[in-house]
Formats: structure tokens, sequence, C-alpha cells
């Protein structure tokens, strides 16, 4: 709800003395005014890390952040396995929209009838578009998520029936954040995909991954999706570390690839729109607003957007980023938690961004 949305902001905002209070807390008064039911009865989510609450605690793989320092500005300083200090863009996005402070993972045991209908995340960290890029972390490919749908599905019209499920599933919102990981771990760092593919080539190979993703999730009965681009994949701290390590700047090369991409998806999201009967499809741009970030950092209070908060900020993600690993004394100023996600200040930004921003476009559905 806005005013636990609030309550964050307010914390975060004492805790870095950031000149951005005004700016921060117009847009959230805006956002919640006349705030009466959720738009959305439910919040449904598929991807990899970036929104990945933690299905990956309850898989066999090493990329899980279910482990300290993961977690320190969650409620109780809990690894949840969430890859952040805190809460993702779809946790904010769900407590905007009424629905709850939290988005749980699928594959959490036990999950209330509660829990279920106002939405979960099928995500799973280290996936991606391409089935060849889980295939070593063991983890599950964005592919295979839409079947842990239709299970979903099933429990849904056990608690209400197969017509309201119906009618409740083409209300839910959906989120789609995948795509960076087949670039860094499939085409970049390691260039198995690249023996096979052009960069243009590659980018096609998962556009029709994803197209097919986004029928499938409507077949099963979505209607009203959110599909990510990429972010600027060249500035992850990471991937200046391995191209730019001296210089530690962004990687222009992989930086252009990006927004090749993300052209691509934005102009293909309204032709599938238009093949899927009655359904909304829009494009969010998450490049614009985090290269922003980059370019302005004190406008957002950040201090450090080269490196990460957890160890040296170089090269530690997931089982690198452990209980050994000293962090920084303030994440809230880091625009990078580890070498490859955000912080959750950078989450809670792109996040007020998409609600104001995209969110208000299903009002014409």
């Amino acid at each position: 709800m806005c005013t636990s949305f609030l309550t964050i902001a307010t914390k975060t905002l004492f805790r870095t003395m950031a000149p951005i209070t005004l700016f921060l807390f117009t847009i959230i008064i805006e956002l919640c005014k006349g705030e009466t039911e959720p738009k959305f009865p439910s919040i449904l989510v598929f991807g990899d890390s970036t929104v990945d609450p933690g299905n990956n605690n309850y898989i066999t793989t090493l990329f899980r952040g279910d482990h300290p320092p993961y977690g320190v500005d969650f409620t109780g300083n809990i690894p949840t396995g969430r890859f952040s200090d805190g809460k993702l863009v779809t946790d904010m996005l769900a407590s905007m929209q009424g629905l709850k402070e939290t988005v749980p993972p699928f594959l959490q045991p036990n999950l209330s009838n509660e829990e279920i209908l106002t939405g979960v995340s099928f995500a799973s960290a280290g996936s991606g578009y391409d089935e060849l890029t889980s295939l070593v972390s063991q983890v599950i490919p964005v592919s295979k998520q839409p079947g842990y749908l239709k299970e979903y599905v099933k429990r849904v019209e056990n608690i209400l029936g197969e017509a309201n499920a119906s009618r409740f599933m083409s209300n839910a919102l959906v989120i789609v954040s995948a795509g960076t990981n087949d670039f860094v771990f499939n085409y970049y760092d390691i260039p198995t995909r690249r023996f096979q593919f052009s960069v243009n080539e590659y980018e096609d190979f998962l556009l029709k991954k994803l197209q097919k993703l986004v029928k499938e999730l409507y077949h099963i009965g979505c209607r009203k999706m959110v599909v990510s681009g990429l972010p600027p994949v060249g500035c992850l701290p990471i991937q200046m570390t391995a191209k730019s390590p001296l210089l530690r700047s962004c990687i222009d090369i992989e930086n252009k690839d990006a927004k090749s991409y993300n052209g691509k998806l934005k102009k293909l999201l309204p032709r599938i729109e238009v093949q899927l009967r009655g359904s909304k499809i829009l494009y969010a741009d998450i490049y614009g607003p985090i290269i922003h970030m980059i370019n302005n950092p004190h406008k957002y209070g950040f201090e450090e957007t080269r490196r990460g908060c957890c160890g040296s900020g170089l090269l530690e993600a997931g089982p690198l980023c452990n209980g050994l690993s000293p962090i920084c004394l303030n994440p809230s100023k880091y625009l990078f938690w580890d070498s490859i996600h955000p912080s959750e200040s950078t989450y809670r930004f792109l996040a007020i961004n998409l609600t104001r921003e995209l969110l208000p476009k299903f009002a014409t559905l």
C-alpha cells in the first residue's frame, strides 16, 4: 500500500540525506492520490534474477541469493533468495497496487489461497529466453515457466471456479523480465552462441523465443502484459571489470547491442498484440531510466555507479557475494548491489517510473 511505500521511501531518504526529497515524495504522493482498490487482482511474474524472489531456493543450483549479505535491507534483514539488498521492482509494484508487500516465489511450499490469488513469481535467477543459458546453471529457463503457470491456474480454478478463474487471469498484471543473461553468459563472456550467430541474428533468435512465450501466456489466459527491455548491459560492473578494468567505463558496443534489441522489441510487441485479440502488451524501457541514473547519479542520491556494494563490487554476485564479503556502509547510495544486480534504491525508482508512465495505459483496455 502507499502508506508502507512512503515509509520505505522515508527511511531511505533519511538514511541517504540526498537532495531528492521533494522530487521523490511529489511523485509518490501523486501516485497515492485517490488510492482505491487494486487495478489488478494479481501480479504474475516471469523471467530471471531481476524478478526472482527465491524460486531457486527450491531447486538444485548454485545460482541462489538465500545467504547473507543478500537481504540486508529486507524486512528482518533476511536473505530471501532475492538478488538484492532488499525488495525487487515486482514487490514494489504489488505494494503500490495495494495487493501486498512482497511477491512470493511459486515454488515456496504451503502458499495460502490469499498469496496465490494476489500473485506469485515463476522467475528463476540465471535464466534466459535461450534454453542454453540455463543449461549449465540448472535453473528454470523462461520457456519452462509457463508450465508452472498452468499449475497455478488449476489452483485458482479450485479456489474461484473455472469461469471466475478465467476472468481473474485476464485481469492479472503479467511482468516478463529477461534477456540480460542470454547476452552476458551466452554471447559476450562465454561466446557459445557467438559461434553460431551475429549479434543481429542472436537478437532475432531471442525475440522469436520471446514471441512464443507471450503467445503461450496468452493462450493460458493472460491478457495484460508488460515486457521489459534490456538494461545498459555494458554498464554492469561485471562487464566493466571484464572489458574495462582500469578505466571502468561502460562498454559502448554492448550498450549499442542492448539498444538495438530494445528497438526491435518495442516494434515487435504491438505486432504481437494485434494477433492476440483482447490483449494489451506494453514495452517497459529500463535502459533509459538506468542510463539516466548512471549519468546523473546525484539526482537520485547515488554516490557509486561503477561497482556494486557487495565485496569489491567488481566480480561478486551469487555464491561469490557471501557472508565473508564486506559490504558498503550504505547500499542506498549504490546503484548496484552486487556486480550484476541493481540495489533496492534503483529498483524503487524503476517501480515508480513504471507505475507513473506505463501501468495507466492498461486503462484503455
